[in-house]
Parts: C-alpha cells; structure tokens; sequence
C-alpha cells in the first residue's frame, strides 16, 4: 500500500522559509516521478515542482529561484525547500508520486500560511 507523509508546514512571515517533506512507503521510491502539488482556496491545484526517478527538476514561474525541489532515494523522500516566502504562497501543499505504469498517489496535504 503506497503511503506518503508530508511534514514541514506551518506558519512563517513573509520573506521567511520552510522545508516541506515528503516520506513515501510501499513504493520503489526511485523510479517514480514525485511532485510538489499546492491548492489555495478557491483555485485550482497547480505543480509547483517536480523530480522524475533520474533527478531532472522543473518549477512552476511563479517559485523558480525561491524554492529548490530534492530528493534522497535513500531515505525515499523529497524534500521543498522554499525561501523567500510571499503571502501568495499560502496554500495546502500537497506531494504526488506517479509513475506511467504504476499510477499515482496523493499526500494528505499540509497547510502553509505566510502571514505576518
């Protein structure tokens, strides 16, 4: 049964950071594409970064150059390091692991809220 376990979120003032964590179980966690996903109310949920099985990352414009999107295939998980945090950034984030042949899963989401 594949499980992931977002951890990391909270509360942080603008121009602050966080790191979002990602544990995946009962997947072959290195060869499955994992995404950073994040949903603010009332909008849709959009990709915010994303790291296939061969380490090659893509970022959505509105993140590129404050958040930094990792994996360590040891410790099956991946990690959204995200500086420079700005009130739109507030959202649940949320992690995806997909893979074309497997299918995919869904984290439960966490809430991060940048407010001062």
């Amino acid at each position: 049964q594949v499980q992931l376990v977002e951890s990391g979120g909270g509360l942080v003032q603008p121009g602050g950071s966080l790191r979002l964590s990602c544990e995946a179980s009962g997947i072959m966690f290195s060869i499955f594409d994992i995404g950073w996903y994040r949903q603010a109310p009332g909008k849709q949920r959009e990709l915010v970064a994303g790291s296939t099985g061969s380490g090659v990352t893509n970022y959505a414009d509105s993140v590129k150059g404050r958040f930094t999107i990792s994996r360590d295939n040891a410790r099956n998980t991946v990690y959204l390091q995200m500086n420079s945090l700005k009130p739109e950034d507030t959202a649940v984030y949320y992690c995806n692991a997909a893979h074309p042949l497997l299918g995919d899963s869904w984290g439960q989401g966490i809430q991060v809220t940048v407010s001062s």
